[in-house]
């Protein structure tokens, strides 16, 4: 008989493994959709952020991603050099660099509307059901 100090470290005794599984698996899905719009999992939602804000700050942009700027940096160089984006630092205070969706980018918004409904579609949860997922995650990520 194992000892029973050893039953937490069991994989199907563990909450991460199936929330990273499942990112894993989710993220996945969205690949192919996503290379047709030249993106990254993480490019898309940095986009989708400065889509609905418009204008917004580095800072702001990876509290909102839960990233940090050793992430975030690279992305919105990427997303530059793919003329998605333009950073430039704020008139008001020159320390905040600010982000702004281009032309393109603005454009590409266009392109990703129809991602989120393709991606419901490959997911087999009610609509309920995926809204108290979304709780329950949110719940666990503003636990600090």
């Amino acid at each position: 008989m194992e000892d029973a100090r050893y039953e937490a470290l069991r994989l199907e005794n563990q909450l991460c493994f199936p929330l990273y599984a499942c990112s894993r698996q989710v993220v996945k899905k969205y690949h192919p959709y996503l290379e047709a719009l030249d993106l990254t999992y993480t490019q898309y939602i940095t986009m989708m952020v400065i889509w609905a804000e418009g204008t917004v700050s580095v800072k702001g942009l990876g509290e909102r991603l839960f990233l940090d700027s050793g992430t975030l940096t690279p992305v919105l160089k990427s997303l530059e050099a793919k003329g998605f984006i333009h950073r430039g630092r704020s008139e008001e205070d020159e320390r905040v660099l600010l982000v702004e969706a281009t032309e393109a980018g603005m454009a590409l918004r266009e392109r990703a509307a129809e991602v989120p409904a393709k991606i419901a579609g490959c997911i087999r949860l009610a609509p309920e059901e995926a809204m108290e997922l979304y709780r329950l995650l949110y719940k666990i990520l503003m636990e600090e």
